[in-house]
């Protein structure tokens, strides 16, 4: 083997890896990522003698809330588990709930 081989660029020479972009760190990743957005989906079946007994369906979507939303998808705006807004409306839906049934148990028994 000549010194030619290893010193000729080519796609062992560190040049030819020079010239393509790379990202400078994990957060150029991720912001790439949350950009464009990533899709992992993926079904885990467990069988015994032909018999399914656990099926379980992954369906993972990694993107950026402005990337959601352009997709039409915007579910955590109305989880009342996830906004605090809504939680408080939740609260004070289910005592208003309370103090109506209430009022018409007593209300009922003065009418009777």
């Amino acid at each position: 083997m000549s010194n030619d081989v290893m010193t000729s660029p080519g796609r062992f020479a560190p040049a030819a890896y020079g010239d393509r972009p790379r990202p400078e760190g994990l957060a150029d990743v991720l912001e790439r990522v949350l950009d464009k957005g990533i899709i992992i989906a993926g079904d885990i079946r467990v069988n015994l003698l032909d018999i399914e007994l656990l099926t379980v369906k992954i369906r993972l979507l990694v993107v950026s809330v402005d990337k959601a939303e352009e997709m039409g998808i915007d579910w955590w705006r109305h989880d009342p588990m996830l906004t605090v807004r809504e939680r408080g409306l939740a609260e004070e839906n289910e005592a208003l709930q309370q103090r109506i049934d209430e009022l018409e148990s007593s209300g009922g028994a003065d009418r009777g």
